[in-house]
């Protein structure tokens, strides 16, 4: 089976029922993580996940039915969750299913979110003709796609936003359907809304939240570290500290923006940023205020680059998510290694 992002809230709850094996790909990778993340909630049994690097699945195939195919300690059920980069995941998952059709045994559900890879991967065009797999590409979004994600997130927690409001928190997440997701649970919480009591949002009550944006919060940062501003990074994490940031929200922020170059990167194609026209930059985010810095980073971080960047970010997620006590120190050394990588062709 095949979606995209447009059709996946229309046949998600299908597929979790009937299906085995889930790949998320494409350009826009908080729109697959998220979908990746509500399909682990759909599934009629998730029980305990199970998270296998891609690293790991491409130096032993073997692992993935290995795992997929045991139990627990306890014998409950289980999910597998893997982060690859490309077709990292092909060759596991080739021998899960292959030895599944040999008799091997019913596997758990097993949900791959890989980052650099579209619906024309080897991995994506060994299970979209199966029906017991799904293969979700998810496209860069848009402000008024995101806007729409926006409201609906919104009437599933029992808050009712109207256009306005839903937008500004749209624009606020740089269109990251995650961090939309976290703001509007945010306001829910704040208001008390459940679904059997709805309660409207308005613009006052963001205000009264504090929805962070970019610029309020985690533009500094974000730009001394990709524009390679080594001198600035120490500052701006000492201001993170002190201000209260939330590490693994700052992380979100910086991988936002790359996810943002990376959308960039791929309209740009062959040619250069200053042949955007508005509406191309409108399409891909590109505010005014932002424009000088994201025209920098665009010319820092391309090609091979880039997706060394983003697989470094999603290794860095990880060590935060399993080191919760030590996560400002890993994401400072992380984002100064990364500034380091970044000012190395800066005079």
């Amino acid at each position: 089976m095949k979606l995209t992002g447009r059709d996946f809230a229309a046949k998600a709850r299908g597929a979790a029922e009937t299906c085995k094996v889930f790949f998320f790909c494409g350009q826009d990778e908080a729109g697959a993580s998220a979908a990746a993340n509500d399909i682990a909630s759909m599934l009629p049994e998730p029980g305990e996940r199970v998270e296998i690097p891609g690293a790991e699945l491409r130096a032993d195939p073997a692992r993935l039915g290995d795992e997929a195919r045991s139990t627990s300690l306890f014998g409950d059920k289980r999910h597998i969750w893997s982060r690859v980069a490309g077709d990292e995941a092909h060759e596991a998952l080739k021998t899960l299913l292959e030895t599944g059709d040999m008799g091997a045994g019913e596997a758990c559900p097993v949900i791959v979110v890989a980052t650099s890879a579209t619906d024309k991967s080897r991995t994506a065009k060994l299970l979209e003709k199966r029906k017991d797999a799904v293969v979700a590409m998810f496209y860069p979004p848009d402000l008024r796609s995101v806007t729409q994600s926006v409201r609906a997130m919104g009437d599933a927690a029992g808050v009712r936003l109207d256009g306005a409001v839903a937008e500004r928190i749209a624009r606020a997440a740089n269109l990251d359907v995650r961090l939309a997701q976290s703001e509007v649970t945010k306001l829910a919480t704040y208001l008390d809304a459940a679904p059997q009591s709805p309660r409207p949002g308005t613009m006052e009550d963001l205000d009264a939240i504090g929805a962070a944006t970019e610029e309020d919060g985690f533009a500094s940062l974000v730009n001394a570290v990709l524009s390679g501003h080594g001198g600035k990074v120490a500052t701006e994490i000492a201001r993170m500290k002190q201000i209260g940031l939330n590490p693994v929200g700052t992380l979100l922020a910086v991988e936002r923006r790359a996810a943002q170059l990376a959308r960039i990167s791929a309209a740009l194609g062959n040619r250069r940023y200053q042949d955007l026209d508005k509406g191309e930059k409108a399409r891909l985010g590109i505010f005014w205020k932002e424009e000088r810095d994201i025209s920098e980073q665009v010319q820092r971080w391309r090609g091979p680059k880039l997706d060394r960047l983003t697989m470094r970010l999603t290794e860095l997620h990880r060590e935060l998510l399993t080191n919760s006590q030590s996560s400002e120190l890993l994401l400072a050394q992380g984002l100064t290694g990364i500034a380091r990588v970044a000012g190395a062709g800066r005079r």
